[in-house]
């Protein structure tokens, strides 16, 4: 029974002790906690939107220099040479039939040149 006082006189202090010591020490949140979430956006801007913003810029001059002849893929797959461009559609050639189709310009994914046919 005695060893048992002893030791709940002597606990008490100890847990009264840790905490003081724990209220005490500094929080680690502030800063350090904000830096993951910091350091996440610069890397999404350069890994994922400057990227983006390159691509949709190159296929918006493209877009502006198509011209009769070019020879163009259209998103669904269609293959053709273009015989008229107005504001925001375009007339294609589309062989082996000479099939005239009009599509608009946004569905258009890339142009030809010989360079990449051969």
């Amino acid at each position: 029974m005695m060893t048992l006082m002893i030791s709940v006189v002597v606990a008490k202090p100890m847990l009264a002790a840790a905490m003081l010591l724990q209220a005490a020490a500094p929080q680690g949140g502030g800063l350090f906690s904000l830096l993951p979430l910091l350091l996440m956006i610069p890397i999404f801007y350069f890994l994922l939107i400057l990227p983006n913003q390159r691509r949709q810029k190159k296929w918006q001059e493209m877009l502006g220099q198509l011209k009769a002849g070019d020879k163009v893929t259209t998103t669904g797959g269609l293959r053709g040479t273009v015989l008229t461009v107005k504001d925001d559609t375009l007339q294609l050639r589309l062989p082996p039939d000479n099939l005239r189709v009009e599509v608009a310009k946004a569905s258009i994914a890339s142009v030809t040149t010989d360079e990449e046919t051969k």
